[in-house]
């Protein structure tokens, strides 16, 4: 018989909440990026391969620069081709999915499409993890995904170029999206758990600079960056800084407190913020519906917080 002592389940309430805020300040960053980096892709200096490429330099530097003052980790050669994978399915294909599968839809279309990420996390976690699919669980997950989508359908009438039209081939890549990273955040919590944030992290970022600089380097190399508007410095640097190395040095914080289910939850963060943001800017009213939204959302994260993981 397995006996709980008092330390312990301190020591497990504060990893649980150390992983909640890890997760909900990683997403707020990518939900401010949405904003603060719109005129960087709209200035069309760089495409968004050589942006994803930049990232993994800016962020690569930075994570192998703070490995030299943490304690040095082995990782062992099926380890590194295990993380080699990682970072090919939940960094490179997620990346190239979505940056296709966005020409080939409406802003509106692809929004609702990514509130499928955490059913399909969800799933992905059922098989590769063992985790049970408890009515809790999925509940919550279902509460959350008709929030988020009530939250996105309020907003349509804000949307850029509705006379887009989204094609199956853009549903496809979008969907091909969310399975990426779901599986990523399922399949790979195990690796992720056994080595340090840091040790993980710099292989990933190597991984995936290693993987995109062959289809990015003529574009890198040809931009005139004498010419190029001190904002969109500003831009990418808060792109490299806050949402490539704060946000995925705490992702994985979430995931090895976090059941992946709870961790993907957290990606609705985004549009809230986006949400927030535009009625604070003027440019978007609070509603009803919109505060329903939110806090079904709220509620659903709950939901699949109380529920019961594998282990218990």
């Amino acid at each position: 018989m397995k006996v709980v002592t008092l330390p312990s389940i301190m020591n497990t309430k504060i990893q649980k909440i150390s992983g909640h805020l890890a997760a909900f300040c990683a997403y707020s960053i990518f939900g401010f990026n949405i904003i603060l980096t719109k005129d960087l892709t709209n200035s069309h200096i760089f495409q968004p391969l050589s942006l994803f490429t930049l990232r993994a330099i800016g962020a690569g530097l930075l994570f192998w620069t703070l490995s030299l003052f943490t304690r040095k980790e082995h990782v062992g050669g099926k380890d590194l081709f295990r993380i080699f994978l990682a970072s090919l399915l939940g960094f490179f294909v997620t990346q190239i999915t979505f940056l296709v599968g966005i020409n080939y839809s409406t802003p509106l279309d692809c929004a609702i499409i990514s509130t499928l990420a955490p059913v399909f996390t969800m799933i992905t976690a059922a098989f590769a993890l063992k985790e049970p699919i408890t009515k809790l669980k999925a509940g919550g997950v279902v509460l959350s995904f008709l929030g988020i989508l009530m939250l996105i359908l309020s907003s349509s009438s804000t949307m850029n170029d509705p006379s887009r039209v989204t094609t199956p081939f853009g549903i496809v890549m979008l969907l091909l999206n969310c399975l990426s990273f779901a599986m990523y955040l399922g399949i790979f919590r195990p690796l992720i758990q056994k080595y340090s944030v840091v040790t993980f992290m710099k292989w990933i970022f190597l991984y995936s600079f290693i993987i995109s600089v062959p289809f990015s380097a003529p574009d890198i190399l040809s931009v005139n960056y004498a010419a190029v508007p001190g904002k969109c410095y500003f831009d990418l640097g808060y792109l490299i800084l806050f949402a490539t190395f704060f946000s995925y040095f705490l992702i994985p914080v979430g995931q090895k407190f976090l059941r992946p289910t709870l961790v993907s939850l957290y990606s609705y963060v985004q549009p809230i913020i986006a949400s927030v943001l535009g009625i604070c800017l003027g440019m978007d009213t609070l509603s009803v519906g919109k505060s329903l939204s939110i806090v079904a959302v709220v509620l659903g994260v709950i939901l699949v917080n109380e529920s019961k993981g594998r282990d218990e």
